[in-house]
C-alpha cells in the first residue's frame, strides 16, 4: 500500500504522541511511504515559529528523507491540486470546519489520487475521504 504522510502526522511522530505511534507503524517495509517536498517546508516553518534549533529541525527533516521517498509536483499535478482544493473546501463546509484547507492539502489529495495511495493524517480537512487514513480517531 502507498502511504503519503502529511505534516500533521510527521509532527505527531516527532512529538512522540499516541498518534505518532500509529505513524511509526506505517514506517515499516510493509508500506511504500512518500512525503511531498512541500511538507518539509511546512514542518520547517512550524519549528521555526516555535523557536526550534535549526540543527534539530534539520535532523528531523533528514529522518523524513531516510524513511520516505520525496514527492515533487509538476504543472499538471498543480492543475489537479487546484480542483482537489475546491473539493476539500466543500468537504470543510460540510463538516462545518472553521478553518479552510490550504493549498498543500489540495496537493496532497491530488498526489494520493495520482499514486492510488492513502494520506496518513489527522487533519480534519481529510476526514471522511476515501483517500485518507484518518488516525485522529483511532488512538
Amino acid at each position: 500500500m502507498i502511504i503519503i504522510i502529511d505534516s500533521w502526522a510527521w509532527i505527531e511522530y516527532f512529538a512522540g504522541s499516541a498518534y505518532g505511534s500509529i505513524v511509526r507503524e506505517y514506517l515499516s517495509d510493509e508500506y511504500t511511504v512518500f512525503t511531498p517536498n512541500v511538507v518539509l517546508l511546512e514542518i520547517a516553518g512550524k519549528y521555526a515559529r516555535e523557536g526550534f534549533d535549526e540543527k534539530e529541525t534539520l535532523k528531523r527533516l533528514l529522518f523524513i528523507l531516510k524513511k520516505s521517498d520525496i514527492l515533487e509536483f509538476d504543472h499538471e499535478l498543480a492543475v489537479k491540486a487546484g480542483k482537489c482544493l475546491l473539493e476539500l473546501r466543500e468537504n470543510a463546509k460540510r463538516l462545518r470546519l472553521k478553518k479552510e484547507p490550504g493549498i498543500v492539502d489540495g496537493l496532497l489529495l491530488a498526489m494520493a489520487r495520482k499514486l492510488k495511495g492513502k494520506i496518513l493524517t489527522g487533519d480534519e480537512h481529510f476526514k471522511d475521504l476515501k483517500e485518507a487514513i484518518f488516525i485522529k480517531e483511532t488512538s
